[in-house]
């Protein structure tokens, strides 16, 4: 028998109860009109929480990295030059497929735990297709600039990793220059994990691939589907069996977010994430991520000398039920990584965190 988890590590995050509650709704078809209806709105909502008015703004049948995929397969030739800022583990996989798309990739490197240099990512190459940096890097706890890289970009296609800020941090993407944005649903917007919010701008659009390598992520195919046949309420065009139950809690997840108001949930996000760290360092814990660029709703600490990461770990699981994150590639296991996100942004989550830290580390010693 499965036993319930405080889920307060990197994600997924415990779900809004009624995220949750929706993936237990009557199962409808995916061209069912009662389906297409609710899929219209989730798009809808999507664009609220993305800070866009973009047509083909919809939650692609697949996780967050899939949206990865989409972003580059659809926009990038051989030969493109592609500016990945790589401040952690997520501008690297950037690099990976940009790369495996044929791409010519100038990548800015950064120590991580610090935010993208912004002016060095905009001077790294003349004339690039693409520019793309993580927002909220997952990694490192660390928030980068993505506003000043979308005021600098020029004539660049401005390509944002939102996965670990979309519905927990202010994302403005038409107001901040965002061509193409992609995310997850299983952190802030408090759903289950399986679909990618995506978003793309017309101009972007103009740019893209025609016939891209993937045909499942072909933008230009979906659009049948969801987006732009939405928009000129013409019919639809099959291109796959969406997973409807996951869209049925998307909605309930956004209409949930939408109903307490954006600016809301930013600042809920922001006090949980500051009473996790403030506690953290009287504590005498160390954070990781540079100070005026962490993340509220995930906060990465500096394992204390001498303590054993796996087996903290291991004991908040098997005496509290609590989760919480290894660190990524080379800090593996030096770091802690501790989200707050959606449902569990709440003051006394993070309290229930603090609590359970200071017993388990008393008996490691």
């Amino acid at each position: 028998m499965i036993r319930a988890r405080q889920l307060f590590g990197p994600g997924p995050g415990n779900p809004y109860p009624e995220a949750t509650a929706a993936l237990g709704l009557p199962i409808l078809g995916h061209l069912d009109p009662l389906f297409i209806a609710m899929m219209d709105e989730t798009c809808d909502m999507l664009r609220e929480v993305w800070g866009t008015q973009n047509q083909r703004t919809i939650p692609l049948s697949a996780t967050g990295s899939a949206g990865m995929e989409a972003a580059f397969v659809n926009t990038v030739e051989p030969g493109d030059v592609v500016v990945v800022a790589v401040n952690g583990l997520f501008g690297q996989r950037m690099v990976e497929v940009a790369s495996r798309c044929g791409a010519e990739v100038v990548a800015v490197e950064h120590e991580w735990g610090l935010p993208v240099d912004v002016d060095r990512v905009l001077s790294a190459h003349p004339s690039p297709k693409i520019v793309a940096a993580v927002h909220a890097e997952t990694s490192t706890g660390v928030r980068s600039d993505v506003a000043a890289l979308g005021a600098g970009k020029g004539d660049a296609l401005l390509l944002v990793d939102a996965v670990t800020s979309i519905g927990g941090l202010e994302l403005r993407a038409d107001d901040w220059g965002v061509d193409l944005g992609y995310a997850g649903t299983q952190k802030c917007l408090g759903v289950p994990p399986g679909l990618a919010p995506f978003t793309i701008s017309e101009r972007a659009f103009a740019r893209r691939v025609e016939r891209p390598r993937s045909w499942y992520l072909d933008l230009g195919l979906l659009g049948g589907y969801v987006g732009e046949a939405a928009s000129s309420g013409g019919g639809r065009t099959y291109h796959h069996t969406a997973p409807v139950a996951m869209v049925a809690s998307l909605h309930a997840g956004l209409r949930r977010i939408l109903d307490e108001g954006l600016p809301a949930v930013w600042a809920r996000h922001e006090e949980a994430g500051r009473i996790l760290q403030e506690g953290l360092q009287a504590r005498g814990l160390e954070l990781f991520a540079a100070e005026g660029h962490r993340l509220p709703d995930l906060t990465t600490v500096v394992v204390p000398e001498g303590v054993d990461s796996a087996a903290v770990r291991r004991l908040l699981l098997e005496r509290h039920g609590i989760e919480i994150g290894a660190g990524a590639g080379p800090y593996a296991a030096s770091v802690w990584r501790i989200g707050l996100m959606g449902h569990n942004a709440r003051p006394d989550a993070a309290l229930t965190v603090l609590a359970a830290l200071d017993d388990v580390l008393a008996a490691v010693g």
